[in-house]
């Protein structure tokens, strides 16, 4: 009978099951459920306006999401359970959640339902940014910081703890546990508790030499930190395809798999598609392209890079230090574009053609040569993750004017994130750290063939795809197969269940020439705006937030 594992992606706005056949790779079924909460970055549960820079969740979601998924790619794929021998699981990272020592999330308590600060912070989550600033000055000099890229991000485990303290100690002192996703998750599961080196290395800025910061530095932060590592949170740091237990039986009854199935350690959810993409060693860099943007490359030394998200060992696999750069807000500058910007006549058009709005959109923008929009964007609709660090920026179109049409803003957001990640490796190659060939993953490389060849034309890089459209619930179950002792390491896993596809983008010479000079005129902008000339964007957040 053959053997198969199943790979559990908990993204944004939905999560996603994928059953892996062991012995051949193939890809047998997927579910997908979508939250019913969403994101709940405008409004709470109860209507009431949250503010700015919230982005919450109900973790109720995950939960609903596991007992759907798992029964139905069974099902689909006409498997029994018993052939499951293990269970990978990825989350998006930080994304933290309030629990009491049972792993019931705090906000399933009749007392602290209708209290925000209860509910799952998810990774952009941004109202935390004075504590992490607050930390970035109480460390300012220390190798931890320089491993950080100079400046802490608020979307950290330690500035979401700071900013529960400070604005619901009650929630703070109720809460016995506070937990990331992915390793709720894993504990829901097993019962049993335990911390990933990933999420530990990138979130919670722990060293496998020194551990976490230091307790002076948390209390100083917050009084109410004092201790949280050993009271709240847990040191049992587990690595990447190790089991760390069992199915319950409460668990394996809902879910159809047999109790004591292996659960292999969380991952974040980026991180996984790793082995996905069958990069195991060397440097090669792995960009996903999503909502958001990611890029991740291995080393053997640590090199610090200015503004990238962060360095840790073990962090993607074991014994190799992961570096991880990323862009906050890569699709969804098309889907806000999409969502508030397109006429009538666009809908009308797309409709007519039977195409979605986005599909138009490409189509027209394709017909462009490089430059014909005259536009020049800053991608920083939800702020700067790598290289600035600043969620205070926001972002920009230059070069409007009363005949410029939708597919030219379209087109010139799709060159603005690329030349965002143009900058990211950038930094990378002047940091010492060598970028090998690079592979792309994410639904909208999978989708979008312009914006693909976009971003080989300015990266001036070949990009070739990777061969699966579920890459972070493929690394999962890979991870997972590890764990269930179907392979010695996830580098002999990979080598068997990885997907590579032979699509490949090349630089268009005359286009690289073209994009060298427009991204010229970026790199100006970036500075002015991004790096303290003119704080004009910051001065406008500020009068838009008062009171």
């Amino acid at each position: 009978m053959s053997k198969y594992s199943i790979g559990i992606d908990y993204g944004t706005l939905s999560a996603r099951a994928l059953l892996v056949n062991l012995e051949n790779g193939e890809e047998c079924a997927e579910a997908v459920y979508e939250y019913p909460h969403a994101v709940m970055s405008e409004k709470f549960l109860d209507g009431t306006a949250l503010p700015t820079d919230f982005a919450l969740q109900h973790p109720r979601d995950y939960l609903e999401a596991l007992e759907y998924a798992i029964p139905t790619v069974l099902k689909t794929a006409g498997v029994s359970g018993d052939a499951v021998v293990g269970i990978g699981i990825d989350f998006t990272s930080c994304t933290l959640i309030p629990a009491k020592a049972d792993g019931t999330p705090l906000c399933f308590d009749e007392a602290f339902k209708h209290n925000k600060h209860a509910y799952a912070k998810l990774w952009k989550h941004h109202a935390a940014t004075p504590y992490a600033d607050k930390l970035s000055e109480l460390m300012a000099g220390s190798e931890l910081l320089r491993r950080f890229g100079g400046k802490f991000s608020n979307e950290f485990l330690i500035p979401k703890l700071a900013e529960i303290a400070d604005h619901a100690p009650e929630v703070y002192r109720a809460a016995d546990v506070f937990i990331e996703g992915g390793d709720f998750m894993t504990w829901t599961l097993t019962g049993h508790r335990t911390m990933s080196c990933g999420i530990a290395g990138f979130k919670a800025m722990y060293t496998e030499e020194d551990g976490f910061p230091p307790n002076d530095v948390l209390k100083t932060l917050h009084p109410l930190l004092d201790g949280v590592f050993k009271e709240k949170l847990t040191d049992e740091i587990v690595y990447p395809g190790e089991s760390i237990g069992g199915v319950t039986e409460e668990w394996a009854k809902k879910l159809g798999v047999p109790q004591g199935t292996s659960v292999s350690a969380a991952l974040i959810d980026a991180h996984a598609a790793v082995p996905a993409a069958g990069i195991v060693d060397g440097n090669e860099m792995l960009f996903v392209l999503g909502t958001s943007g990611v890029q991740m490359v291995m080393s053997d030394e640590v090199a610090p890079v200015g503004g990238i998200c962060g360095i840790a060992k073990h962090g993607y696999i074991k014994g190799r230090y992961a570096y991880e750069a990323g862009q906050v807000c890569l699709g969804d500058h098309f889907d806000w574009f999409v969502k508030n910007c397109v006429p009538a006549s666009y809908a009308k058009e797309a409709k007519e053609k039977g195409v979605g709005i986005h599909a138009l959109l490409t189509e027209k923008a394709s017909a462009l040569r490089v430059g014909e929009s005259g536009l020049l964007a800053l991608d920083w609709w939800n702020g700067n993750r790598s290289i600035l660090v600043d969620s205070n920026l926001s972002g920009m179109i230059l070069g409007m004017t009363l005949t410029t049409k939708p597919e030219h803003i379209y087109r010139a957001l799709i060159e603005g994130t690329a030349f965002s990640s143009r900058r990211i490796l950038d930094a990378f190659e002047e940091a010492g750290v060598s970028v090998g060939n690079i592979l792309v993953g994410g639904g909208i490389a999978e989708k979008n063939p312009l914006l693909m060849q976009i971003y080989a034309d300015v990266t001036e890089r070949e990009l070739r795809l990777v061969g699966t459209k579920q890459a972070g619930a493929l690394g999962s179950a890979i991870h997972g197969a590890v764990a269930g002792g179907a392979f010695p390491s996830v580098k002999a896993a990979a080598g068997v269940l990885a997907k590579v596809s032979d699509k490949v983008y090349r630089p268009i010479p005359e286009n690289v020439a073209r994009y060298r000079a427009i991204y010229a005129e970026y790199k100006t902008l970036h500075d002015y705006f991004g790096r303290g000339v003119n704080d004009v964007m910051k001065r406008l957040k500020a009068m838009k937030t008062a009171k």
